[in-house]
């Protein structure tokens, strides 16, 4: 093998005498060359955001065949390249900043030979990022429920769970302090290991909102007509801007106590969230929510309140809907200049005791085709940890991880991100 100094760039490179590289494209082999072998080049090529880096660089080694003088490479739609010689082959670099999202070959020719050696296809693309979510419900998760997170995180790497966190476990007189710890050291756990986020999730318990001290509202559940004196089925927009931004106050207060954060990300218990609720948010300095919900998978309540104020309140959110950031005078449109600054990202997975896993894997799809896009996209899922989160549900959600790994970015299978809300405010700043 011959070695010499060649100038790599998108522009016809020549050196030590060797012929000009080929404008036109080399036919593509009926089968990639086993003689030649090529490393580095990845099947997904990122197109970076605030969030995540863009993989903005190609680099290729090719270590070939005695009698190989120079190789040339012809990358997507770039001008062709002559690849630099080196000690264990022929290498390449060049940037794809400028590269649009599409799917791509790259061809390699030897000794301007017409036909490739090999051909491989790539794609670039900005990132599919999933949001997995908990919706605390009751006080205490159980046991059970911690020991499936716990395996969640083991089985499934770069998984990054948003937690949204119960403050009435700290004002229920049913869970003692000793188990409020426990809970306080595994939540912090979460998040100090594995980079989760402790977000609010409020349902307005009565033990809450008189902790809080509010009068406890019996009368608006969206499950019994006759109200629910334990305050657990109360729609949140019940309320109002100022009280409700009393109990994001205490809630507050209570995580700092703690050892918790400020939560700066939020959602409704029953997504019961309205103008009020997000104003009170952004209010008391929150900067995400994610109420809004993909209403019509949640048919199991059709004939209760729960799935009519729903339906009503988020008509237009579905299967893809993406986040935004609404007016202050529509929740579910955006006017530049007048919004509120909260990001609202739909709950367009919704939570996993709605769907099943062939609903999910739809959704998931829906969201994106397999073919690379030029804008991040979001896919929001949840379920509740509890006691009663059992074994069908848990296989559900490793399901949808498994799925989702599959396609991740971080193993070259996809252009999956897992993120947390708060990180998502990055992707999808403020207009």
């Amino acid at each position: 093998m011959r070695t010499c100094i060649v100038v790599i760039a998108l522009a016809l490179a020549v050196g030590c005498g060797y012929p000009d590289p080929k404008s036109a494209l080399p036919a593509a082999p009926a089968a990639n060359d086993p003689a030649f072998s090529i490393k580095g080049l990845r099947s997904w090529y990122l197109i970076g955001d605030a969030l995540t880096p863009g993989n903005d660089d190609m680099t290729v080694v090719v270590t070939a065949p005695a009698g190989t003088d120079y190789v040339d490479a012809y990358v997507g739609n770039t001008p062709v390249i002559r690849m630099d010689a080196q000690a264990d082959g022929f290498s390449l670099q060049t940037a794809l900043k400028q590269v649009p999202a599409g799917t791509y070959d790259i061809l390699f020719s030897a000794n301007g030979s017409d036909t490739a050696f090999a051909k491989v296809t790539w794609n670039r693309s900005a990132a599919y990022y999933v949001l997995v979510t908990t919706d605390y419900d009751f006080s205490d998760p159980g046991p059970d429920s911690i020991i499936d997170m716990n395996a969640m995180h083991m089985n499934h790497a770069g998984l990054r769970i948003t937690h949204f966190w119960a403050p009435y476990t700290y004002t229920d007189p049913a869970v003692d302090p000793a188990r409020r710890a426990e809970l306080d050291t595994w939540i912090q756990t979460q998040r100090d290991q594995f980079h989760d986020e402790i977000g609010l999730h409020i349902h307005p318990y009565c033990n809450f909102v008189v902790d809080a001290g509010l009068t406890c509202i019996t009368d608006q559940s969206t499950v019994y007509p006759a109200g629910d004196v334990s305050g657990y089925t109360i729609e949140v927009s019940a309320y109002g801007r100022t009280d409700f931004g009393v109990l994001l106050d205490h809630a507050k207060t209570i995580f700092a106590a703690h050892g918790l954060g400020t939560p700066v990300t939020f959602r409704a218990g029953g997504w019961t969230a309205d103008m009020n609720t997000l104003l009170a948010l952004g209010d008391k300095g929150f900067i995400a929510d994610t109420s809004a919900l993909n209403w019509a998978r949640i048919e199991e309540w059709k004939g209760k309140v729960l799935y009519d104020w729903n339906m009503a309140h988020w008509a237009p959110i579905g299967d893809t809907s993406q986040p935004y950031y609404p007016s202050q005078t529509d929740i579910l449109t955006t006017q530049p200049g007048a919004d509120m600054g909260l990001l609202e990202a739909p709950d367009n997975g919704v939570m996993i005791d709605y769907v099943s896993t062939a609903e999910m894997t739809q959704i998931f799809d829906e969201n994106w085709d397999g073919t690379p896009f030029d804008a991040p996209r979001t896919l929001v899922m949840g379920f509740h940890p509890a006691t009663g989160f059992v074994p069908d549900e848990y296989k559900r959600v490793d399901d949808f991880l498994k799925l989702a790994d599959s396609h991740r970015y971080a193993g070259d299978l996809g252009p999956v991100v897992y993120t947390t809300l708060s990180d998502l405010t990055a992707v999808f700043p403020a207009p």
